[in-house]
């Protein structure tokens, strides 16, 4: 099978696009830029420059490799850039996810859509696939004007849902657990929230669920998550116990502390029985991912 991956360079991608080489299926990495994958000695590995907000591009690249599935992890995902920038978040997550919906249909591949705990509004927490998303803010607004494109599609469909993504950034920018590191260890200080509740995802995990839906073409939507109910705050105190650095230096803050343009959801998380049961999706718990994060091996 051919599985073509947008935002193949980012924190995300590297995991898929990894999982799926190790697995034997044919992988067609894209990104704007050029590729950052260590992978251009694989057989089964094959890079394109591809802008998916560009109808053309997305065109010529699916003309010329014909992709049984796609995965479509790419997007812009700071809340506050989307907030600041509301043209530019609409072109990238919803105009982006409908060009490359176009071409996926004049090949009726299968269409994996990478999406987030942040369609919910966060005042009950715990969500299941079958709540009704109510986004707080215009990154949740626009991953769920996507997610509504992907419902009409007429072919093979899924939308992955998943919540804060931590792990080993092999390429990509850092998560929560390396910023708290990379602070501390310059001896910053680092403000993190303790009002906002999750269930944090391991990179690896989150890869494993996306192959699993590709594997089974399992259609509908699935959330992907761990099942460790904390926040941020705590997140981080472990994270600076593990490395044996100074927790005195996260100084626990509300959300209220910070002027962000875009609001958060407070309490989120996921409730991944239908994962388990239809996937068997099992997430490793969020200290042996914070162990797996550091240690070093990949």
């Amino acid at each position: 099978m051919k599985v073509l991956i947008t935002g193949a360079n980012g924190f995300v991608g590297y995991y898929v696009t990894k999982l799926l080489l190790e697995k034997g299926y044919q992988v067609i990495a894209t990104g704007r830029g050029d590729c950052r994958l260590p992978f251009s000695k694989e057989h089964l590995f094959s890079y394109y420059q591809m802008d998916f907000t560009d109808a053309v591009s997305v065109k010529q690249v699916f003309e010329k490799t014909e992709p049984d599935a796609v995965i479509h992890s790419g997007a812009v995902s700071k809340p506050d850039e989307c907030e600041l920038n509301k043209e530019k978040a609409w072109n990238i997550n919803v105009q982006g996810t409908i060009n490359l919906l176009r071409e996926a249909e004049n090949l009726k591949s299968f269409f994996l859509f990478v999406s987030t705990d942040f369609v919910f509004d966060g005042e009950k927490g715990m969500y299941r696939e079958e709540d009704i998303p109510l986004p707080v803010n215009y990154y949740g607004e626009t991953k769920l004007a996507a997610e509504k494109k992907v419902l009409a599609y007429p072919y093979f469909w899924s939308i992955v849902r998943t919540v804060l993504v931590y792990g080993k950034p092999l390429t990509g920018r850092d998560n929560l657990l390396t910023i708290v590191k990379n602070k501390l260890e310059k001896g910053e200080e680092y403000s993190v929230v303790n009002d906002q509740v999750r269930t944090p995802t391991y990179v690896v995990d989150l890869a494993q669920g996306i192959f699993s839906v590709i594997e089974k073409k399992a259609e509908g939507i699935f959330h992907i998550s761990g099942e460790d109910v904390t926040t941020p705050y705590e997140m981080a105190c472990k994270t600076a116990v593990l490395l044996g650095l100074n927790v005195g230096l996260i100084k626990e803050v509300t959300a209220s502390s910070f002027s962000q343009p875009a609001m958060r959801p407070p309490k989120t998380g996921f409730n991944i029985q239908k994962a388990k049961s239809v996937l068997g999706y099992h997430p490793v718990s969020f200290d042996e991912g914070l162990r797996k994060t550091f240690s070093e091996k990949d």
